[in-house]
């Protein structure tokens, strides 16, 4: 006998629908989304003012990132015991007042420190992503919630820069982190009047969640930073972070907390769409090294010639989430990512017919497909992922997620980057590195649409 509940749109039922929390939490990602681009204007002038150099001024933006990956598990455990509510109200005030410290502060360690807890409010608002829309919206509507955030999201990587640019240049780099805080006003209001009250509160955590905090939290950070040495050529600091990492790992394995996390990574309904999630993800190398370096050293052209392709990818994924959602909700998922993941896929190969004399416009097509796809296949893998996991484990599964896109949006990079140098850059390295994502994408693509398949088999 076979189940097809993994892979069908699960039954209408009357359960009541609330698309005001789905609103509140369309605005609180845009909010952290918003966070990283702001930030990226900012570090000349931080640099500068602060008397570091450009290496140290990245951690600006790292310090951000990282505990979006390195706590997005704990903190999702630690969510599915606790009240939305309050973790959502608590998520939304600690951003605005860790806004506040990051503009007003003295030293470089007060900025990073700063942006550290910054980071962890938003992998907070982040982790509780999925929950709220899970309680608020019945699961045949699942794929529309997900994909009104999605269109959200990518304003702030559309806006964030060119807003931040201007602010920077008229009042300095400190403004530029109060910019977002009549927005988060905003939003804490809704949250306080959309949100219903739950059960939970905000609980202590345990010496379960503290160990997996540490040991888990320390293997994703060693990975993270290694991958990073190896971009810059530090291949000994590589080394000793990837040891490290599998140190650390093989202890969380062994952890009590760590069985449930494995146990659903491991069922194909939930695990493979999380495969193909860290394999098509891994197209932002495409976005972050190759394009750029290509545009800079083949075509010898500007900043302003790649910002102005980038403009069709985000504006295409704008434009596909919610006719994503909407298939989502009618069409078994692994159908939708499998065109989605197909699409970029297209759009990726044909990277690899550029000539050295692209304009914008040969540029700004490649991009719009690639967009098209990546909306097509995010929405219906996160609603793939959210039908796959278990009531009282959706942080948890969310986290889960979290951590694997970061990890993959770190990988892309740092294989394109690889691939690029062994080629000796230019044409030919971007080439290799095309072809490099491209079977990465190609592996995660199969991995999507083998979902049924597998799930059907096992069950």
């Amino acid at each position: 006998m076979t189940r097809l509940s993994d892979e069908a749109p699960e039954p209408a039922t009357t359960e009541p629908v609330r698309w005001g929390p789905i609103l509140a939490m369309g605005l609180a990602m845009l909010m952290v989304t918003l966070e990283m681009s702001l930030a990226s204007v900012t570090l000349p002038a931080i640099g500068t003012e602060l008397g570091v150099g450009s290496a140290a001024a990245k951690w600006v933006i790292l310090a951000y990132a990282l505990p979006a990956a390195a706590l997005a598990i704990p903190l999702g455990r630690w969510v599915d015991h606790a009240d939305a509510r309050a973790v959502f109200l608590l998520a939304v005030t600690g951003v605005g007042l860790t806004s506040l410290v990051t503009a007003a502060a003295p030293a470089f360690w007060i900025l990073l420190a700063a942006r550290f807890l910054q980071g962890v409010m938003g992998a907070l608002v982040a982790a509780v992503y999925m929950p709220i829309v899970a309680a608020s919206v019945r699961p045949e509507q699942r794929g529309r919630a997900l994909g009104y955030v999605a269109t959200i999201m990518p304003v702030g990587s559309l806006a964030g820069a060119p807003l931040g640019g201007l602010v920077a240049d008229g009042w300095g780099w400190r403004p530029v982190f109060l910019i977002k805080l009549p927005v988060l006003v905003l939003v804490l209001w809704l949250g306080g009047r959309l949100l219903p009250r739950g059960k939970g509160g905000l609980p202590a955590p345990g010496r379960s969640l503290l160990g997996d905090t540490l040991v888990l939290g320390g293997a994703v950070t060693a990975l993270l930073l290694a991958l990073d040495r190896i971009e810059v050529g530090a291949v000994a600091a590589a080394a000793v972070l990837a040891v490290l990492t599998v140190v650390l790992t093989a202890w969380w394995v062994r952890l009590r907390s760590s069985r449930p996390i494995i146990k659903l990574a491991r069922r194909p309904a939930f695990g493979l769409p999380l495969l193909s999630l860290l394999l098509m993800a891994s197209y932002i190398g495409l976005t972050l090294f190759l394009l750029p370096f290509y545009v800079s050293d083949v075509l010898h052209g500007g900043a302003g010639m790649m910002g102005l392709s980038m403009l069709f990818f985000i504006g295409a994924v704008a434009l596909g989430s919610p006719i994503s959602g909407w298939l989502a909700d009618r069409y078994p998922p692994r159908l939708v990512l499998g065109a989605g993941g197909a699409l970029t896929l297209a759009g990726t190969v044909s990277m690899l017919t550029l000539g050295q004399d692209a304009g914008v416009a040969d540029l700004a097509w490649r991009l719009a497909l690639v967009g098209i796809g990546q909306s097509l296949f995010n929405v219906p893998v996160n609603t793939a992922m959210l039908a796959a996991t278990p009531p009282g484990m959706i942080g948890t599964g969310a986290g889960v997620g979290m951590t694997v896109r970061t990890l993959a949006f770190t990988v892309g990079p740092s294989l394109a980057a690889l691939a690029y140098g062994l080629a000796s850059g230019g044409a030919a390295g971007f080439r290799t590195g095309v072809i490099v994502l491209a079977v990465l994408q190609a592996a995660g693509l199969a991995a999507g649409i083998a979902t049924k398949a597998r799930a059907v088999r096992d069950s």
